[in-house]
């Protein structure tokens, strides 16, 4: 059964030293800014995060890097005008980065999720994101074998739970949070409220409870 909560210093109070997390949002779209706080708090370090780009500005997975927390980021977009964390952190050889063009990223976080062992793509092949994996011609076409990305913990945002822990999230929100908590152990959603069991049409419901541990019901629009 899924735990209701308020508290997002609870909900991530299991999350330990070296954990692999993985951290829905695309640059601040869907970015779950009270779970990482929380995990700011909690103290939680050593961590390999999986997210879209490495943080934007000071706030969310930025604080997280600039407190030295993250060992390691697997992201397709560490650099723009705002990520001066990283940047610092990167340039003094604190943080390890591994660079994922963005669909191959998506694909491997949902390949973990439906039990694929890996799959061939072509995106990379001749590059030196192609160093040290399998490459095979397959229709003519040169492709590169990548892995899935697994998780210990998802940290993702939704717009509205229910009781039993389904999900629907709002417009561009959505973006990795459905793969995430596929691909994790254990998936903690932060949402915008929580509506008895039965109130969300099960036609729009785009995360099942099954994939969700829990919810920390921040009651107000996300």
């Amino acid at each position: 059964m899924t735990t209701i909560t308020d508290s997002a210093l609870e909900a991530v109070s299991s999350i330990q030293d070296g954990a692999t997390v993985l951290i829905g949002g695309f640059g601040k779209a869907g970015q779950p800014v009270e779970l990482i706080d929380a995990l700011l708090e909690h103290g939680a370090t050593d961590l390999t995060v999986v997210n879209n780009n490495a943080g934007n500005g000071d706030e969310g997975l930025a604080a997280l890097i600039g407190a030295r927390r993250v060992r390691k980021i697997i992201c397709s977009f560490p650099r723009q005008s705002d990520s001066h964390r990283f940047d610092e952190e990167y340039r003094a050889g604190r943080i390890e980065l591994e660079l994922v063009p963005q669909g191959n990223l998506a694909e491997r976080i949902r390949a973990a999720g439906a039990g694929i062992g890996g799959f061939f793509t072509p995106t990379g092949y001749g590059t030196s994101l192609a160093d040290g994996k399998e490459t095979r011609m397959l229709g003519g076409v040169g492709q590169v074998f990548e892995l899935p990305i697994h998780g210990d913990v998802a940290l993702i945002t939704a717009r509205t739970a229910d009781r039993q822990g389904n999900l629907v999230y709002r417009k561009t929100a959505r973006n990795f949070g459905p793969i995430m908590a596929t691909a994790a152990a254990t998936t903690i959603a932060q949402v915008g409220g929580v509506v008895p069991t039965g109130a969300i049409d099960p036609e729009t419901v785009v995360t099942p409870s099954i994939f969700v541990n829990i919810v920390v019901d921040l009651k107000e629009t996300l």
